[in-house]
């Protein structure tokens, strides 16, 4: 049987409680295609950073760099940081020191019942029309922190954030979503900026033309993200796959995450090829709801297929998927998806699903 190293950043808020709840049956799956995930959990969080003042240690990165196969990362964020310090060492500090320069957001509708649009876009063998992924560039654009402050407090405060796109790091993500889309007999690759407004994101229209030409079979083609907001809602059956800046990525993607359901089953993944990836649900900390027991696990369970898919266990990936499916047709579901479900009895039924 393989192994895979993976280390278990619980994090805060509600974190802790969906990988704890997901994680039996990540490995579970994984176990029925030969793979054994030996995990080990560490401690990064708002407790540990309040506790000892430490962030993200290089000792624990360079572990994390040269040792794991995997990152799984439950939540960042509690209100007793309020500058997330900690989160912005750790998971912004990750995907930046790692170049995780893809992040991989799908968006797929498990059922009709799930979506706020109208339900009458199921296709005729019982799945749904919505099934669509967002690769968002991850280690430029706006959250490279850069600018600068000027006069505050006075009535000419002044901020400037800066956005950096270079030809490498558009370059590359661009190829990824072409690259993604050929394996996967995708047949459109949607690219969105808002060059006619923000003249240096031209780089992206002629990136994505220069890189598409070596792809002739799949069709290409260009929105303004703006209109691309109205589009995956009017008409997301359409859409393939999307490839976007860091900002537009951040806005979309959780767009489709309403789409869907609401990021309670909403996945990503953080990624290079050949690096451990960092993979974590969507959802943030919800500290609102920590320690009512009704958190949902799916985000995580489906942020573990694709952390297994990138492990080499496409099938146990595709058994997690369809454990979601069985699970939202027949329950129990959370209270964020109309149930009355624990986060215990859904991660029970998923267990159960995989069959």
């Amino acid at each position: 049987m393989k192994k895979a190293r993976i280390a278990i950043i619980g994090g805060d808020g509600i974190g802790p409680e969906v990988v704890d709840a997901a994680l039996p049956v990540i490995e579970a799956a994984a176990r029925t295609e030969g793979l054994t995930l030996d995990t080990e959990r560490l401690p990064y969080s708002a407790d540990h950073y309040l506790r000892t003042g430490e962030t993200l240690p290089d000792e624990a990165f360079e572990h994390l760099r040269d040792d794991v196969d995997g990152i799984l990362l439950g939540a960042l964020g509690d209100p007793r940081v309020p500058g997330n310090e900690h989160a912005r060492d750790i998971l912004l500090g990750l995907r930046f020191r790692l170049d995780l320069y893809i992040n991989f957001r799908p968006t797929r509708l498990f059922h009709p019942k799930l979506s706020p649009l109208r339900a009458d876009r199921r296709t005729d063998g019982g799945s749904t029309a919505i099934d669509f992924v967002i690769f968002r560039e991850n280690t430029e654009g706006q959250y490279l922190g850069k600018g600068r402050s000027e006069s505050i407090g006075t009535p000419d405060e002044v901020h400037v954030s800066e956005e950096i796109n270079t030809r490498k790091g558009v370059a590359r993500i661009i190829e990824a979503a072409f690259a993604w889309a050929a394996a996967h007999g995708k047949t459109r690759v949607t690219m969105s900026d808002k060059s006619n407004a923000i003249q240096f994101q031209r780089i992206w229209g002629r990136l994505f033309q220069e890189i598409g030409d070596r792809y002739p079979d799949i069709q290409r083609e260009h929105r303004y993200v703006d209109a691309l907001a109205l589009e995956l809602v009017r008409e997301p059956e359409r859409f393939q796959v999307i490839v976007t800046t860091n900002l537009y990525g951040d806005i979309l993607s959780d767009l489709g995450a309403g789409l869907i359901g609401g990021l309670g089953i909403a996945a990503s993944a953080n990624l290079h090829p050949g690096r451990p990836g960092l993979y974590e649900p969507v959802h943030g900390s919800a500290p609102p709801l920590v320690g009512k027991g009704v958190a949902n696990p799916m985000a995580t369970v489906l942020t573990g297929a694709l952390m297994l898919e990138q492990l080499g266990c496409a099938a146990g990936a595709m058994k997690l998927e369809r454990a979601v499916e069985r699970v939202v047709a027949s329950g129990p579901l959370t209270p964020d998806l109309g149930g009355s479900g624990t986060t215990r009895e859904v991660a029970r039924a998923l267990l159960d699903a995989l069959g």
